[in-house]
């Protein structure tokens, strides 16, 4: 059995990871809006030309060429909106939770259960093995973030 301290580490390492993750999606959306489609394909042909070579039939590699090569400049844009809008709203939450603010749980929650519906509707189009691990994680954090919720309120932990 879990002890509090140790939700609460894992808790914190969670949520860490969420902003890790929000960083890295301003990033990609910074980066969407300013590389063209050009450049972003040759930066994808160079990122799997070696893998590519090794092996032809790379699921990763070759979904990465051919993603690509089908983004429309709408598609681009919509993506780096996309990427930029999550990334401020997972990083805006995330600064609530670790400063222990109660409006920042039921939002993160809500966000965060939000967004496991539109990934799922996504894995049902995809069959994506990865977007249903990055689901399950997002479950797993969803449960601490629910957990130390409960435990704040009961002890009157918020700020």
């Amino acid at each position: 059995m879990l002890t509090e301290k140790r939700f609460r580490q894992l808790f914190r390492i969670g949520i860490f990871l969420k902003a890790v993750d929000g960083v890295l999606e301003i990033v990609g959306g910074i980066l969407l809006l300013l590389i063209s489609k050009e450049t972003l394909n040759q930066i994808v042909a160079f990122l799997t030309q070696h893998e590519l070579s090794e092996d032809p039939n790379d699921v990763i590699a070759n979904y990465l060429v051919h993603a690509v090569h089908g983004l429309s400049a709408s598609t681009q844009q919509f993506g780096a909106i996309y990427l930029l809008f999550h990334g401020a709203v997972k990083i805006f939450l995330v600064v609530g939770l670790f400063r222990d603010k109660l409006w920042a749980y039921p939002s993160a929650l809500v966000f965060l259960v939000a967004f496991i519906g539109y990934q799922l509707y996504r894995y049902s189009l995809t069959h994506s093995v990865a977007l249903i691990l990055l689901t399950a994680f997002d479950a797993l954090i969803v449960f601490l973030i629910w957990h130390e919720y409960r435990f704040l309120k009961r002890t009157g932990g918020f700020r």
